[in-house]
């Protein structure tokens, strides 16, 4: 617990209506969360006025309450803080009533389309086996150093004052490292999420169209995800294949180290060769410093040997541990939930659950699915309502490109109907597809249901978009759902 007047020192502030010498035992954003001598930030969201939320906030112990505008009714003992950049102020705020947690370690980053939380926990993996205490955050899950638990905010990155506070528990819990899954919202100086975190090194993924309706161009989103670079104090480590690595490395202060999985690529600090690609895994050799490393990694797909060189790359250069050590550690890596998770119960055709939602992934994916598949190729998904409008056409040019079957179903149609979104997919399936096996079905229990009943002996089953989600969110809210759950029970009733 610290004094207001001390955690002020650190802000930027416009005007305050009563006492600064009063104790701060947390913050928040959310009036639900707050408690006895919290401070209470009180945003201007999308959807509603956080300023509505003050005498919640208040009734349940806030005695601080920042705001862009001073309210007009005060209440007794409670002191008001008006601020012209409340996200700013509440990520400084948090910074030193945690005591600047991520100066006390060692932060990775990673940022990227796609890729991000499978290499933040490959990092959080090969740490621990070294031996160096870690602690992660992505969107998947977290673990503070000890075990492992399922994010409990819906952003991939939450606000500042989560962050913290899950940084925090890191340092208490005497972790060395921490894995920080980095998005371009919070990397954004819009909502200044990660605007305090001290980053030791960065690692981007890559870059393909995603999230242009919050940053307008794909150009300021990569330009939001350089962030990262900007910020990182020791190293940075590029994917050299992507079209945007020439802007990440001018972004970077810092050493910037590349690989990539095609060996042509110039300049390469890393890369891997003699790869052997099959349903369970790739075997591979990697290629570093002049000598080359024998690797396999137990999860299907390519871009599982791009993570891997990567976050390999940024342990060794981090810690200093000999290159073989690391590599040694490939066949022990585990995937993370919903990311190529094969459901298996006794079926004899294949279901897999990805979280796959974005023409990049897509464009991964659906080629080397299509290239190990025995039968026919089958996928459900659908895309984000109230998110990038753009993509949805090229999720389904894609997907038709490669795909016997398409079944189009609801992922979070939020306010849009689900008609609607579901449409906007099926308007870039390419001519050349039978739309007798396109299928739109919102309700995505029965769309499930509908893949199994038609897969036959050596078809594939794709499912895409939801992943590790535990939610799917509608006009009125979300409703709970586990994709991996929804599939066996569509699995049971074929018995």
């Amino acid at each position: 617990m610290k004094k207001l007047s001390d955690l002020l020192k650190h802000c930027n502030i416009d005007e305050i209506i009563g006492s600064k010498d009063i104790p701060v035992a947390g913050v928040t954003y959310d009036s639900r969360r707050a408690d006895k001598d919290f401070a209470f930030f009180a945003f201007d969201g999308i959807h509603t006025d956080g300023n509505k939320f003050i005498g919640s906030a208040i009734e349940k112990g806030a005695t601080v309450i920042f705001s862009a505008k001073m309210p007009q009714e005060r209440s007794e003992g409670v002191t008001y803080i008006r601020t012209g950049n409340i996200r700013r102020t509440m990520s400084a705020f948090a910074c030193a009533l945690y005591d600047d947690p991520s100066s006390k370690l060692k932060v990775i980053g990673v940022t990227g389309t796609d890729g991000k939380s499978s290499s933040i926990y490959f990092l959080y993996q090969m740490l621990n086996m070294l031996g160096e205490k870690t602690g992660f955050l992505s969107t998947v899950a977290y673990s503070d150093g000890d075990a492992i638990a399922k994010n409990p905010y819906r952003q991939s990155t939450p606000e500042s004052s989560e962050v913290m506070m899950i940084l925090d528990e890191m340092v208490q819990k005497g972790c060395k490292y921490a894995a920080l899954e980095s998005t371009s919202h919070g990397l954004s100086e819009r909502t200044m999420r990660l605007i305090d975190v001290k980053y030791q090194a960065g690692i981007l993924t890559n870059i393909t169209h995603e999230h242009l309706e919050f940053h307008g161009t794909i150009e300021k989103y990569a330009d939001d995800k350089a962030n990262l670079f900007r910020k990182a104090s020791l190293f940075n480590v590029v994917n050299a294949a992507d079209k945007f690595a020439p802007h990440f490395t001018e972004a970077s202060k810092v050493p910037v180290y590349r690989y990539a999985l095609d060996p042509k690529v110039p300049d390469l600090d890393i890369c891997p060769i003699d790869i052997k690609a099959d349903n369970s895994g790739t075997s591979f050799k990697l290629m570093y410093e002049g000598k080359a490393y024998p690797c396999r990694i137990n999860i299907p797909g390519l871009f599982n040997v791009e993570n891997f060189m990567a976050t390999a790359l940024a342990v060794i250069k981090i810690t200093g541990i000999e290159p073989g050590k690391v590599f040694a550690l490939s066949s022990s890596i585990k995937s993370v939930k919903g990311r190529m998770e094969v459901v298996n119960m006794g079926q004899d055709f294949d279901v897999i659950v990805d979280y796959a939602h974005t023409p990049g992934a897509f464009t991964k994916l659906f080629p080397m699915m299509r290239a190990s598949c025995r039968g026919r190729l089958m996928a459900v998904f659908g895309s984000a309502g109230e998110r990038d409008t753009e993509k949805r056409p090229i999720q389904g040019e894609i997907a038709s490109k490669y795909c016997d079957i398409l079944i189009l179903a609801d992922e979070d149609p939020r306010g849009e109907t689900s008609m609607g979104v579901i449409d906007d997919i099926a308007a870039g399936v390419v001519p050349e597809f039978d739309k007798n096996n396109l299928y739109k079905i919102p309700d995505r229990v029965q769309a499930i249901e509908k893949a199994v009943s038609l897969a036959k002996k050596g078809d594939t089953i794709l499912l895409l978009g939801k992943g590790h989600e535990s939610t799917i969110i509608y006009k009125d809210g979300p409703i709970p759902w586990d994709e991996r759950t929804a599939a066996e029970n569509a699995l049971k009733k074929l018995r």
